[in-house]
Order: structure tokens, then sequence, then C-alpha cells
């Protein structure tokens, strides 16, 4: 079976993919290079985006660039390939954490990717209030399995366990807003009104603080003079997931990444809306409390879902250009 070349349209629409993969602050921690004879395409780390402070061990930059791995995946079966991922295909290079080879997808292959990938453009994150109703079982499922598929675990809670989860979460909400360095590199990435910048948080995408307090959204701004919305009321009974997994080393917290976008977008494709908590992940003590008993969990992200408004859009760096026999920076 003779499959497409890989030329500067199809280019531009697996990075256009990978680029609109969630990161943390909106960081896009990233790099991507093209061996056109291989048919292959680079997933590098970028340090000049780490978060030294919230992110010592890179654990979230890990998380955030396998959610690009997973979306240049989508992507790549869209197009018409099968995309075969390497983690960490050069021990000298410890940056090169993935390699993504565009294979020939011959009939009676494995299942396509490419039913999500309009989703790739519909997800963002949502800090707005979400209206209480419940998503169905069957939907909440697809997302269980969607993490099992690619080697992580999702958790959904009862109320009294999501009361826990979102409780520490507010414990590392306040922590972090009593610590100035902590607040201060997260308020790094916070764009003000009338600038226009490629990466971090727009204004306009921070969302609103809950009135009653219950829902602890991150408070990138802190006491920096910009406009905020009105406080408003967030829903009574959240729905939260808890992603971990079983072990916690690199090749983990790749795999949570795409773990985390598969059901990301699956949701999406639902038309759920979801904004991620990652404020315990950031505290040694209370990430390790959000395990609650379950031995040997590793948690990764809190996922919030439920129905309401479209999350705000965040920029994302454009796609650079791209002359075939030529790496993309």
């Amino acid at each position: 079976m003779q499959s497409r070349a890989v030329d500067v349209t199809a280019v531009e629409t697996l990075l256009s993919a990978a680029v609109a993969a969630p990161s943390i602050h909106n960081t896009q921690p990233w790099r991507f290079g093209l061996d056109p004879d291989r048919r292959t395409i680079e997933v590098r780390a970028d340090r000049r985006r780490a978060l030294p402070t919230a992110d010592p061990d890179r654990r979230a930059q890990h998380v955030s660039v396998g959610a690009a791995v997973f979306n240049l995946r989508v992507a790549a079966a869209y197009l018409g390939w099968n995309p075969a991922v390497r983690l960490f295909p050069a021990v000298d290079d410890p940056d090169l954490l993935a390699t993504v080879r565009l294979g020939v997808l011959a009939a009676g292959g494995p299942p396509s990717l490419s039913g999500l990938y309009e989703a790739v453009a519909r997800r963002h994150t949502s800090r707005m209030p979400f209206t209480g109703r419940p998503v169905p079982e069957p939907i909440v499922s697809e997302m269980v399995a969607a993490a099992r598929t690619e080697g992580a675990h999702l958790f959904v809670p009862d109320i009294l366990g999501t009361r826990r989860l979102l409780r520490l979460t507010q414990a590392a909400e306040a922590r972090t807003a009593g610590h100035p360095e902590r607040a201060g590199e997260a308020r790094i990435w916070v764009t003000g009104p009338g600038k226009a910048a490629p990466y971090g948080i727009p204004v306009a995408a921070l969302g609103p603080r809950d009135v009653s307090g219950r829902m602890p959204m991150r408070d990138f701004a802190g006491p920096l003079p910009v406009p905020r919305l009105p406080a408003l009321r967030f829903e009574r009974h959240a729905q939260v997931a808890l992603l971990w997994t079983s072990w916690d080393n690199r090749e983990d917290w790749l795999r949570a990444g795409q773990a985390l976008e598969r059901v990301l977008l699956t949701a999406t494709a639902h038309r759920v809306r979801t904004s991620m908590l990652h404020q315990a992940m950031e505290w040694p003590d209370l990430r390790a409390a959000m395990a609650g008993t379950r031995p040997r969990c590793h948690p990764q992200l809190l996922i919030r879902f439920g129905y309401g408004p479209e999350g705000g859009r965040t920029p994302r760096a454009s796609v650079p250009p791209f002359t075939p026999g030529r790496g993309c920076p």
C-alpha cells in the first residue's frame, strides 16, 4: 500500500495538532524535528520553558510533551499513517523524549485514532463554572478506558472522595499563594491585556473565582492589577477524575501525558468540558496524599469535567516554515 508523501501540508497538519496539546501554564515546552528519509518526527523537551520551582523534576513538562505526542499520533492517523512511537530513543540525548514514525497503514492494521482528530482543535481548558448536570456513566467509562489504553489509570471518586481531593487541591493552592517564589513563577506566564505572546495564559482565559470557595481554581494573577471576571458560583457537586500511573519514572510521565490527552479528546468528542487541577501535584506530601489508600498509585493530574461554556482560547506558537529535506526547529 502506497503512503502519502511527507510534504509541507502534511507537516503543517501534524505540527498544528501537536502544539494544540495542553501544557502546564501553557508553556508549550516542546520542540520538533523531522527526518524525512526515515519519515520520523522527533519530539524534544525545551528546557527554556521549564518551571524550576513548581516542577523541579520536570515531571509536568514530560506530561505536557506526552500530550503533544498523542496529538501527533492522532493527526498522523487522520492523514492515513500508522504512527509508531518510541520513547527515549537515544541514551546519549536525554532531551529527545520521543520519536513518531509515520508508517504505512495496511489493511487490517491497528484501530485508527483519526476519529479524535476533530476534537483536537475544539479542546480548550474551561475555567468557568459547569452546570452540575452529571456526565452519563457510559461517557465516563469511555474516559476511563481511554486512560487504560495508554497504560495509565483514571479514578473517578464518589462525592466524599471528590471532596477529599478538592480539599487537598485547595490546600495546595493556599500554599502556593503564600509562597512568593512559586506564585511569582506562575504569574510570569500570565499575559496582560493588549499583549500578544505565543505562550502563557491571557488574562481573559483565567476564569472567575468561586464565590463559595469550594472549587479551587488556580489563581494565576494573584495581586496583579489586571481585569478580573466577577466571582461566580461554581457547581455544587463537581465531577473529577484522578489520572495516575503504577510507576513514576520518565516513561510513565510521557505515558500519562498521552493518556491525559486521550481522555480529554474523548471528553471533547462528547461535548464534555474539562479543566486541570495540578496544584497538589506540585507539593510532594499533598501529591502522595492524593493517592489515598491505593497501592502503587502515583497521581499525575486531577481533571475536572462537566457541561458548561467553552473555555477561553490560549495562544500557540506558530508552526515553523518547513522545507523538504530539512528539520523543523
